[in-house]
């Protein structure tokens, strides 16, 4: 291990995996199937697909919340609309008198809580635990998500409240989760537990978009919170339940996996220790190379979220029932191709050898420059809404396999700091969600197709800078400063 720490070469990097190979050889490697860590990832999965559909609710919601016999919030849309009739019982909630300014306030209010306790969320995760941490930041997003109603009502500032206050509730889930990874993923199944446990984000998008348009077609908006707040309270009492911190407290957990689970890890965890290399951290490179493309894939990310109901409904034309799967479509292509490239990424590693940091490099290249171009190919569909909703779909499917990209490489290069590296690059990847939907907003204020191009090109284009930074300053080896014996307690 001394040559692993001595520097920070690729030649370093290739051999990582048979390192680590070699270490899982001395014990009985557990069988994945009813095994503690793998129920870890299906719970967490569950636990993200709640947190995203309770992100992305309001997203559908908002199509049916404004008041569309008012200036400004014009039913009409470029192209022909596609619409059925809509029961009489759709127009019992209340509606509003937002522009489009306000309206993309209140897209955007979520990620103004939801930047501040991403790097406190890292933190505490470490020196006090995942579990709690993660399960009351769902917890109160939950009961924020159901006094959403009450709030609009009250008015958009209201409004805008609740949801930062939700931001802040779920600020610390990707941190805390990052940091129980930790603890939990053996090396060479990180690709496959990590993309099992973060794709129920898509799907929890997959699921909300078209569930919130049935939702608001079939009973009125107001019930898209309150079903799914419902949804986030059995998570939260299956995870108070079922999940511990570490193998060593689960109660359930094998022996024989416990053993594999630890020994696997033992050469790549500091201590326990409340040191934590700062000034490492902040001026390492490959740090800030996961910084950049996180922020540049969640700028295209976040836009789309947003804004493609708008796009779907002000520009292709479909109707609330008909918005919410059209735009559900581009989270199943990213959530079969994430699923699927984890999978990759670590066979891959584990039987052709291929080193850590070539494997993140080119899966981070393809699932942000592929989804560029296919954004940008959208913006000249015009009012071919089959090619339109093809190509956003190939857009966000390509997008996918960054789940195996540079998503998860904080565990690669500092397993023992991941949750803390997490808070600092999801920081910076929340700003997207802030101003995204406020830019988005104001530059497609007329909604014409020129507009959304414009849109598109800006997103794209972040993506490429972010492919390239990754792929030229980005590392795959654990860094010096995050080595286990750097910092003996």
């Amino acid at each position: 291990m001394e040559d692993l720490s001595a520097s920070d070469t690729e030649t370093d990097d290739y051999e990582h995996p048979l390192l680590h190979r070699k270490d899982n050889d001395k014990v009985e490697k557990a069988p994945a199937c009813c095994s503690s860590r793998y129920g870890l990832a299906l719970l967490s999965c569950y636990g993200f697909f709640v947190v995203y559909a309770l992100r992305v609710n309001l997203s559908v919601a908002m199509v049916d919340m404004l008041n569309t016999n008012t200036s400004g919030n014009e039913s009409c849309s470029v192209c022909p609309r596609h619409e059925g009739t809509k029961p009489k019982h759709n127009h019992t909630a209340r509606v509003y008198d937002w522009d489009s300014e306000t309206q993309g306030w209140i897209l955007g209010s979520f990620f103004y809580g939801y930047i501040l306790t991403q790097i406190p969320g890292g933190y505490l995760a470490r020196k006090y635990g995942a579990k709690w941490l993660l399960g009351f930041g769902v917890f109160g997003t939950v009961v924020f998500t159901v006094l959403t109603p009450l709030a609009a009502d009250m008015g958009a500032g209201y409004l805008i409240a609740v949801r930062a206050l939700e931001g802040i509730g779920e600020g610390v889930t990707f941190p805390a989760m990052y940091a129980m990874w930790a603890c939990w993923a053996p090396p060479l199944e990180r690709s496959r537990l990590l993309t099992i446990s973060s794709t129920g984000g898509q799907l929890g998008t997959l699921v909300a978009l078209p569930l919130s348009g049935l939702i608001c077609f079939y009973l009125d908006w107001t019930y898209v919170f309150y079903i799914f707040g419902a949804v986030g309270l059995v998570w939260f009492v299956l995870w108070a339940f079922l999940v511990s911190n570490t193998p060593d407290k689960h109660e359930r957990i094998s022996e024989v996996e416990k053993l594999y689970i630890k020994s696997s890890l033992k050469h790549e965890l500091s201590p326990s220790s409340d040191h934590i290399p700062w000034a490492s951290i902040f001026c390492s490179v490959p740090v800030w190379a996961i910084v950049v493309a996180h922020f540049s894939f969640n700028w295209t990310f976040y836009t789309l979220l947003t804004l493609l109901p708008t796009y779907m409904n002000n520009i292709l034309g479909f109707s609330i029932q008909q918005n919410g799967f059209l735009s559900a479509l581009p989270y199943l292509g990213g959530w079969v191709v994430a699923l699927l490239g984890g999978q990759l990424a670590d066979w891959l590693r584990e039987r052709w050898l291929i080193s850590t940091v070539v494997v993140r490099k080119t899966f981070s290249a393809l699932g942000m420059i592929g989804p560029a171009v296919f954004l940008v190919a959208a913006g000249y569909t015009g009012c071919n809404y089959v090619l339109a909703v093809a190509f956003l779909t190939v857009s966000s499917a390509l997008g996918g396999l960054c789940s195996s990209g540079y998503s998860i490489n904080q565990l690669d290069i500092a397993p023992s700091y991941a949750g803390i590296l997490l808070g600092i690059s999801n920081t910076f990847a929340t700003i997207p969600g802030m101003v995204g939907p406020v830019i988005g907003r104001a530059l497609t204020h007329s909604n014409t197709i020129e507009e959304w191009k414009i849109v598109f090109y800006i997103s794209a284009g972040i993506n490429v800078f972010g492919a390239t930074f990754f792929t030229v300053f980005g590392r795959g080896n654990i860094q010096p400063w995050a080595m286990p014996d750097t910092h003996g307690g």
